[in-house]
């Protein structure tokens, strides 16, 4: 009953089963559960030498392939 109230809202009910996903992924991997803040926070540092990246575009995350596959998934994108 619960979950029915805390999940009934659209996007927010979409955002709340990501995170859900996420946090169950994170403890089947043995991963922290701020694994990709930490991983995104480390990447900025990195590439904030490098006037080349667009280092506040950074993205992190884990996605899951339609075959159940997860892997990581890292944007770096370049200054147009």
């Amino acid at each position: 009953m619960f979950w029915e109230l805390f999940l009934s809202r659209g996007k927010s009910r979409e955002e709340a089963k990501h995170r859900l996903t996420m946090v169950l992924a994170y403890e089947r991997r043995g991963l922290p559960p701020n694994f990709t803040e930490n991983l995104k926070e480390d990447l900025v540092s990195v590439f904030s030498k490098y006037p080349q990246f667009e280092v506040k575009k950074i993205e992190v995350d884990i996605k899951r392939e339609k075959e159940g596959i997860e892997e990581l998934w890292i944007s770096i994108p370049f200054r147009q």
